[in-house]
Order: structure tokens, then C-alpha cells, then sequence
């Protein structure tokens, strides 16, 4: 559940870096799919920057590519699609325990590493990696529900990058309310947010679960290709209709490494030359995406 801190302010307004909202930061209305992936828990690891961050050990030792895509139709900062590409993870000085990462999540710090965060629109990325250090940048995205899938494409400087598609659980009768906690590196600092949201939901696992994922060789997703991902999911999840609270209070620590750092990754220059608009990127446009697809090795 939301804190009480929140629930005290509903209604009242913010101003952060000239885009206002009316809080608590909300979306409502806005369909999603979420797909999990199994793959080599070291690959996962090698992937993860610092030291205080860990790949998730699920029960058969690998760890958890988390793809999250959420087609926001009603937000304060207008329409957009929100990609996100995670390794699930725990925090802290070493990794967790198989099963209790799972069980204590407060305690582990359980969550996911965002390693890519496209979105539609200029005004998202300037406040969610501006504000809560996200790892946005603008792209052209698609969601695109039948009757039977939901897909979603992914492209970047004319270059395909990634693609999803699922198979459209029967019935979207599960109720979920849950929070979950993003982790992501901004200015060389470990960010930590927090979202709330509530939906019903088709949810397939394992062998039910099913799914394709395409991966490019664009630099930003590249690498995500030697990590021995299964093909075959191990759940798919399609929510028609999600409404969810993005927390204003989040954590950052500075990220420590065994030896100095080489390079500054992206930091507050990415993000002041930015403007407001909400206008997306023109709709992906490649179809020859097969060629990309993760097959069994």
C-alpha cells in the first residue's frame, strides 16, 4: 500500500523543473504487459554496475530478465509508452539467499535493475530520469493488443532494437495490488524509486506462459544477447486497464567500485537542454525482426 505521507497530500500540487503535477504522480487507465525471461545468473551479474547490487537467484540458480511495457493513457505529463528492460535484483553488500530474496523483500532490497528505459515522449524523460533518475530516453514504441497477443517494438536512430510479444492470458481476473522498487545508476549514484499499482490481471506461468522475444544489435540492448536467455518465458502477464502512484520520495547513494571508475556515465547534461513536449517519435517501422529472434542454443 501507498505510505500515509501520500495519502495526506492527495490533491495538492507540485512545480519540479517546470512540469507540474497535481500528486500524488498518477496514472490510471493504462493497459501493461509484463514477461519474464530466465538467463545465466553471472551474465546478469557482469551487467550490474557496482557493488551493492545483485541478479535475483531464482530456485534453479539463473537469474530473471523482467520486461515491463505500459501503454500510459492518463498521466499528468500526457500520453506515453514506458519500456523497460530489468534484471530483477536484491541490495546490499552481498547477494541473497536463493528462495528468501523471494519471501523478506524488504529486507533484501528485492526489486529490479532498469537497464534500459525508452519512452515516447520528451517530457517523460526529462522528468523521470531528471527528478528519479530513470534511465529514459525517447525512441519509437508501440503497443498493440488483438484479440489473441499483445506486442511491443522498440527502435531507436532508425534501428530496430527490441520486441516482445506475448499471448493474451484468458481472463484478466486476478487482483493485484502491489509496490515494487526501481533501481537505477544516474550521475554515477545508485537511485532507488517506488511505484504503486493496483489492476486485475491474465497471468500464465511456465508452460502456460507464452511468448517471443527478439533482441537487436542495438548498443543499448546488445548485450542482453549473450546472456543464455531461455526463449520461453517463465510468466507472461497482460493488464488491460492499470492505475498506479510513482512515489516523489526516493533514495540515492554514490556507487562504489574496487578500483576508480574510467568514465562518468550519463549525468545532469543529459537532461537540462530538454524541453516539454509530449509529442512521440513516428511508430516503429521494421519487419524483419525474425532474424532477431532468441531461439534455443
Amino acid at each position: 500500500m501507498p505510505p500515509k505521507r501520500i495519502k495526506r497530500y492527495t490533491g495538492r500540487y507540485a512545480h519540479v523543473d517546470g512540469i507540474p503535477y497535481q500528486m500524488p504522480v498518477s496514472s490510471s487507465r493504462s493497459p501493461a504487459l509484463m514477461a519474464g525471461f530466465s538467463c545465466d545468473w553471472e551474465k546478469a551479474n557482469e551487467l550490474l554496475p557496482g557493488n551493492e547490487i545483485h541478479a535475483l537467484k531464482l530456485p534453479n540458480g539463473r537469474a530473471a530478465l523482467l520486461i515491463t511495457v505500459i501503454n500510459y493513457l492518463d498521466t499528468s505529463i500526457g500520453k506515453y509508452i514506458e519500456y523497460s528492460i530489468a534484471i530483477a535484483c536484491t541490495h546490499g553488500s552481498k547477494p541473497a539467499p536463493r528462495f528468501l530474496n523471494s519471501i523478506l523483500l524488504g529486507h533484501y532490497g528485492t526489486g529490479q535493475y532498469i537497464l534500459d528505459l525508452p519512452v515516447s515522449s520528451e517530457i517523460s524523460v526529462k522528468g523521470g530520469k531528471g527528478i528519479w533518475g530513470m534511465p529514459k530516453h525517447q525512441a519509437n514504441l508501440d503497443f498493440i493488443e488483438s484479440p489473441e497477443q499483445v506486442s511491443s517494438q522498440y527502435e531507436k536512430d532508425g534501428q530496430f532494437a527490441f520486441r516482445i510479444e506475448i499471448e493474451k492470458p484468458r481472463s484478466p481476473s486476478i487482483k493485484l495490488k502491489v509496490g515494487a522498487t526501481n533501481y537505477c545508476r544516474f550521475r554515477n549514484m545508485l537511485m532507488a524509486s517506488y511505484i504503486y499499482f493496483e489492476s486485475k490481471a491474465g497471468i500464465n506461468l511456465f508452460g502456460k506462459a507464452k511468448g517471443k522475444l527478439f533482441i537487436g544489435d542495438h548498443p543499448r540492448v546488445a548485450s542482453l544477447q549473450h546472456i543464455d536467455l531461455n526463449p520461453d518465458p517463465f510468466f507472461t502477464t497482460f493488464m488491460p486497464e492499470t492505475n498506479g502512484i510513482l512515489d516523489d520520495h526516493f533514495q540515492c547513494w554514490f556507487m562504489t567500485y574496487e578500483d576508480p571508475p574510467e568514465s562518468m556515465p550519463e549525468g545532469l547534461e543529459t537532461v537540462y537542454p530538454l524541453g516539454f513536449s509530449e509529442e512521440w517519435l513516428p511508430p516503429p517501422s521494421t519487419t524483419d525482426y525474425e532474424k532477431f529472434r532468441i531461439q534455443t542454443h
